[in-house]
């Protein structure tokens, strides 16, 4: 099924969890100083336990026969930074969206749906919208990963943990060109803001207004469900029509403002079913699609989130 045909209808569907921070807290792994888990396809001892990695989302997914969609490992695999790392000779971005293409293809043609999204990440610290290009900038430094991601085969984009509204808007002027569905998924603040203080409700309107094709949809990411649900109440008060432009939900199991969250060196976990309960609460409450995890998740969050999404016939 391609991926518009499956936005068209209207139905629930599943994100993975925790990659990025999995596997960088676990100690038989080295992250890259400049891809961060990007090279990690190029790694022979650390492939596999990447794979591992999805490979659990997936079966998640499949027990409960549920549509899911992962993101290709490369949050920090600009071209600029392939360029100052060791594999500037590689083609990381269309190796890593080969390598889910390849795991995807392991489930067989009867399985439920499994979407790639080709995944890019902000410039600068995702948690310091002072690190944030300009617009113009943002359009040339993020060029030629979302061209090399596009041409990979990949089902749609998605820019992640966006912290500011310039960047976000250069990124879907970029994305827009590529003919593919993108999503543009902030970290916000309670008081309904990006980290940059631009409004949710404005940002929405202003990128849907200026793009040359809007984005499918918007997302939020890297905060905890109690910090959507307050970002998402003032959207509703201010702009009720726009809730059904925030499609996509990834929770973080810390409820910390993102300045006390950037570089906390132990992560702050909420028990699957509390976090469970909190995300059933934002299907309800808001109607947001899709529903995974982000930094703090495991497995056993996104099968809790499942088991419940069936449970309450939410799908």
């Amino acid at each position: 099924m391609r991926f518009d045909d499956f936005l068209a209808t209207g139905s629930f569907c599943l994100t993975e969890g925790s990659v990025y921070e999995r596997l960088r807290r676990d100690p038989s792994i080295s992250f890259d100083p400049f891809l961060a888990h990007g090279a990690l396809i190029y790694d022979q001892g650390a492939a596999p336990i990447l794979e591992q990695v999805h490979r659990d989302y997936l079966d998640v997914a499949q027990r409960y026969e549920l549509p899911i969609f992962m993101l290709t490992d490369t949050w920090r695999s600009s071209q600029e930074r392939i360029d100052q790392s060791g594999f500037h000779h590689k083609q990381v971005n269309q190796d890593n969206a080969a390598f889910l293409s390849k795991l995807r293809s392991s489930y067989g043609g009867t399985a439920s749906p499994i979407f790639i999204g080709g995944s890019i990440g902000p410039k600068g610290d995702a948690y310091r919208p002072e690190e944030a290009p300009s617009r113009q900038e943002a359009e040339s430094y993020h060029a030629p990963q979302i061209e090399a991601l596009a041409r990979s085969g990949v089902d749609f984009l998605c820019a992640s943990t966006l912290p500011s509204f310039d960047e976000a808007q250069g990124i879907a002027s970029v994305m827009a060109k590529t003919g593919l569905p993108y999503m543009l998924s902030f970290v916000i603040r309670r008081e309904g803001t990006l980290l940059d203080g631009t409004a949710l409700d404005e940002a929405i309107e202003m990128i849907d207004m200026t793009s040359p094709r809007p984005p499918a949809g918007y997302a939020v990411n890297c905060v905890h469900p109690e910090v959507f649900q307050d970002g998402l109440m003032v959207l509703m008060n201010r702009k009720p029509a726009l809730l059904k432009r925030v499609l996509s939900y990834q929770a973080n199991t810390s409820s910390k403002r993102p300045e006390e969250l950037d570089n906390l060196s132990e992560l702050e976990t909420e028990q699957p079913e509390r976090l469970a309960d909190l995300m059933i609460e934002v299907h309800k409450k808001f109607g947001t699609r899709f529903m995974g995890g982000c930094c703090g998740t495991s497995t056993s969050h996104i099968d809790c989130l499942a088991r419940k999404v069936r449970a309450s016939a939410l799908c």
